[in-house]
């Protein structure tokens, strides 16, 4: 298969960025913990973590924390404070998803632009592109602190493929939440999904995307073409 078909194929592609181009949903879990102890919580609203991954920062805090809490220091700060945390937990054992990297770089060599798409703040965003060492991959980076609205809303995909310069149905993303599937499919975008932080079940019970698959190393141009 030539390199022009390629292009003429998939012309971009998203990446979300939690659970997608790093396995770090435990780190999170951890920060969240931290927070929690800091504000001496010992029950949250929300008992089912999981389920608020791919949302973006102020739906997570005000579902996590009480809301004299939220009401007493804020939900800025307090998102400040976890993801500061987040970070400074995550950055000794930070490292791109299996696979990632040599997918990133069959992209690059089909001349396919790639963005992220990620609920996370941006300070996030460039931490972990810094970090990996795959800054030089992403021609846009689209956070939560970019848009109105957070996924399952489409904004932040629709916004990456605009600042490709392409249309929603020439861009594949890349998800691990159920929430951020929806945004992609609510786009007019297909979607492969990674089992970092849901199984296969837990995904087709709520969603149905275009493939599932563990992480990025079993996966290729070929393959993704073909969705």
């Amino acid at each position: 298969m030539s390199l022009q078909y390629l292009r003429a194929m998939i012309k971009g592609v998203i990446f979300d960025m939690d659970g997608v181009l790093v396995d770090n949903m435990r780190a999170h879990f951890e920060a969240f913990a931290e927070l929690a102890k800091r504000y001496h919580i010992t029950e949250s609203p929300c008992k089912d973590f999981g389920s608020l991954n791919g949302r973006g920062n102020e739906d997570v805090i005000r579902a996590l924390v009480p809301a004299e809490i939220v009401e007493a220091h804020g939900v800025e700060a307090l998102g400040r404070e976890k993801e500061a945390i987040y970070r400074q937990i995550f950055e000794a054992t930070i490292e791109p998803n299996v696979g990632l990297v040599a997918l990133l770089e069959e992209l690059e060599a089909a001349g396919i632009p790639c963005a992220v798409g990620s609920s996370g703040p941006s300070e996030n965003v460039g931490f972990v592109l810094r970090h990996c060492g795959i800054e030089r991959f992403f021609a846009a980076r689209i956070s939560g602190d970019m848009v109105t609205k957070c996924k399952p809303d489409p904004e932040i995909f629709l916004t990456a493929a605009d600042c490709l310069g392409l249309e929603p149905e020439e861009c594949l993303v890349f998800e691990d939440a159920v929430s951020g599937i929806m945004a992609a499919q609510a786009a007019g975008m297909k979607v492969v999904a990674l089992t970092t932080t849901h199984t296969a079940d837990e995904l087709l019970a709520k969603v149905k995307p275009d493939l599932v698959v563990p992480n990025f190393e079993p996966l290729t141009l070929a393959q993704l073409q073909a969705l």
